[in-house]
């Protein structure tokens, strides 16, 4: 089975979705099972992993439905209060009566304070997730990552992944201290990486996908094919190109891989890693 390890869905309202720009108003609608369907089997794609895109409980119940509607959707990432351990508990006992509930996600690259994650409650709050056999993706902007490395390695039985290779500048072809912060980071053998999100880090009107070749690169160099697995940001990246468009940037990067790598990274990692079962 491929598995895009990283998509949305929302119904959108100006309040809720305030980070959605005029630039980017072709996301001011909504997004639902219906309209992935087509683009998911037009990529080859059979199953997908929905995370949250509001931070709310309300959202993540809301995922869970659509999961326990559509069987294209083989797990959620959702969101809960790790900041609070008596409701965490509660939202956990709760979602966790659905094995598509897979794991949490904040969105800490808008926290003001760039150690958020440092903070002694949020500190708790990761530390019960082993409990419940949970993952946690890490949303983070590349100043985060030092923070990071400080977090994944206080939890080594905590299963990580980082979104979005942490969103580097490729538009202004910055590398450091992006690269090293990589794989420094990735020395932390519980934690693994997303290859998605690239496209809206680069220049809207860009023409070649080979300027995302630098920062493939070294992800991979990190990870290799057992911690990699490709997503597709979807409907984000659509302020830039096309769900084809987008998959195809790592299915043609990895075109002289083995079967078996290829394999991994489409799919097999992304199952591993979340517990999603064929």
């Amino acid at each position: 089975m491929k598995i895009d390890s990283h998509q949305h869905f929302w119904i959108y309202n100006l309040s809720e979705y305030g980070w959605i720009e005029d630039s980017m108003r072709v996301l001011k609608r909504d997004f639902l099972p219906e309209d992935l369907l087509p683009d998911l089997s037009d990529a080859g794609y059979q199953g997908t992993v929905a995370v949250q895109a509001r931070q709310t409980v309300e959202e993540t119940r809301w995922l869970l439905d659509l999961a326990s509607r559509y069987d294209f959707i083989r797990g959620v990432v959702g969101w809960a209060d790790l900041c609070n351990t008596d409701n965490l508990r509660r939202q956990l006992d709760e979602f966790c009566t659905n094995e598509k509930f897979v794991g949490l996600r904040h969105v800490v690259h808008d926290e003001a304070d760039d150690e958020f994650m440092l903070r002694d409650d949020f500190l708790k709050g990761i530390s019960m997730l082993k409990d419940y056999k949970l993952t946690y993706d890490l949303l983070l902007f590349p100043r985060h990552l030092i923070v990071a490395q400080k977090v994944v390695s206080m939890f080594p039985e905590q299963p990580f992944v980082l979104d979005h290779i942490s969103k580097p500048l490729i538009k202004d072809k910055i590398i450091s201290p992006w690269k090293e912060d990589i794989l420094l980071l990735a020395g932390n053998k519980n934690l693994w990486c997303k290859i998605s999100g690239m496209v809206t880090e680069a220049e809207r009107n860009y023409t070649d996908d080979e300027i995302f070749r630098p920062y493939l690169d070294v992800v991979f160099d990190a990870f290799g094919a057992d911690r990699l697995m490709t997503g597709s940001d979807w409907p984000v990246c659509r302020v830039v190109r096309g769900y084809t468009d987008v998959m195809a940037i790592v299915e043609d990067y990895i075109s002289g891989l083995s079967e078996s790598d290829k394999k991994k990274i489409t799919g097999m990692t992304c199952a591993g890693f979340y517990g999603i079962q064929e």
